[in-house]
């Protein structure tokens, strides 16, 4: 509840009336003093009435691609049984306010109003909660409340289609390393028998032989596994403004482009960090949408990484995406080939010199955005 620049005014007048007035007996003076000062306590007593209000909002939807519409509905209601309520409302909507108009709001009645969100940015947008400011018929006092509860909008980084995917690498025991586009189906172990197990897959010399059913066990040795690396921290991005890096952006474009078109083609794939953050979501694209520049705390987090990264194998072949400040550490992520990563790849963003090539036995895409990234990484010719 605040007492606006008009009610501090009229409150210190009334003091200084009633004062006149009962000092040198000036009933008049006295009088309007009085005025004055109910005048304030009325205010006061609107403002601490607080309508029985409900806000329910939607968002439809509530995850996009940066770029693509979004619009927010908020519902509001009036529970109260007599009183019909005039609003000054606005809602929050990440960094700015949108203007909700309530005028005359019936009892018992409900009215919905709706505007975009902006999507321009990726992001997590924060929407609400409404804000609810109700003033005096004089301007006295005002008093802001809020109402509902905060609903989240879940920006993505722009997807760009790739045609291209990664071969898998199957190991021969004679020491061949082979590629293979789509995986495929290694005999394993033979175990024994269990209700339910397909006939076909009975080997039935093994079985004559000992005199029991054994079915044999097969494992998908080749099956590309996907390990996507985003390099978030800030030193790897110097052109950023306002805690924005079009660097960082275009790197966000290019792993989403490279999960989604795992995704599609049912490829294991992870997603990583080098500065992990502090809430772990499940969704990849909803990492992407929340992922910020961090500053990291020393030069060796990112070799910390690639030490976890050859300590536990996470899958075949690694993407680094990184900025034109990530550019020195390129011989740390080439030294992953080919004992741990045997297919490495690069996305270098923002980089003021000349190609890089297959610099140390990896591929090197420099691209401006993430469509440049998609075309390039669609001419690439061998994993």
């Amino acid at each position: 509840m605040t007492v606006t620049s008009r009610g501090v005014a009229l409150l210190a007048a009334a003091v200084l009336l009633l004062t006149a007035g009962f000092r040198f007996a000036y009933p008049e003076l006295a009088v309007l003093g009085a005025a004055a000062a109910v005048a304030v306590a009325g205010a006061l007593l609107h403002a601490a009435g607080q309508p029985r209000l409900t806000v329910t909002r939607s968002a439809d939807p509530d995850r996009v691609a940066r770029g693509e519409p979004a619009t927010m509905t908020l519902t509001l209601g009036n529970r109260a049984r007599l009183r019909p309520v005039n609003l000054l409302a606005e809602d929050s909507c990440g960094n700015r306010t949108v203007p909700v108009p309530v005028l005359r709001l019936r009892p018992g009645h409900d009215t919905t109003v709706s505007y975009p969100v902006p999507t321009h940015r990726r992001g997590v947008i924060p929407v609400g909660p409404l804000r609810v400011t109700r003033h005096d018929a004089l301007g006295l006092v005002s008093v802001t409340r809020r109402y509902g509860q905060s609903t989240p909008v879940w920006v993505y980084p722009r997807v760009h289609p790739l045609r291209a995917v990664p071969t898998g690498v199957a190991r021969s025991l004679d020491g061949r390393v082979d590629g293979v586009p789509h995986g495929s189906i290694t005999f394993d172990s033979l175990r024994e028998y269990v209700v339910g197990d397909e006939m076909r897959r009975v080997h039935w010399r093994t079985s004559a032989r000992i005199g029991e059913l054994m079915v044999r066990e097969h494992v998908d040795t080749s099956l590309p596994r996907l390990v996507v690396l985003l390099d978030n921290r800030a030193a790897a991005h110097p052109a950023a403004r306002g805690g924005i890096a079009e660097t960082f952006e275009a790197a966000c474009e290019a792993a989403a482009s490279v999960v989604t078109a795992a995704l599609h083609e049912e490829l294991p794939v992870t997603l990583l960090e080098v500065v992990a953050g502090g809430t772990e979501l499940p969704s990849p694209l909803d990492r992407l949408a929340a992922t910020e520049l961090t500053r990291a705390p020393g030069d060796g987090t990112l070799r910390e990484v690639l030490g976890r990264l050859r300590r536990d194998r996470l899958g075949d072949t690694l993407v680094f995406l990184t900025g034109p400040g990530g550019a020195a550490d390129l011989g740390d992520v080439a030294a992953l080939r080919p004992s741990a990563y045997p297919s490495l790849l690069v996305g270098l963003f923002g980089s003021a010199g000349g190609s890089a090539g297959g610099t140390a036995g990896m591929t090197v895409l420099e691209a401006a955005d993430g469509a440049e990234f998609a075309a390039e990484w669609d001419g690439v010719r061998r994993w």
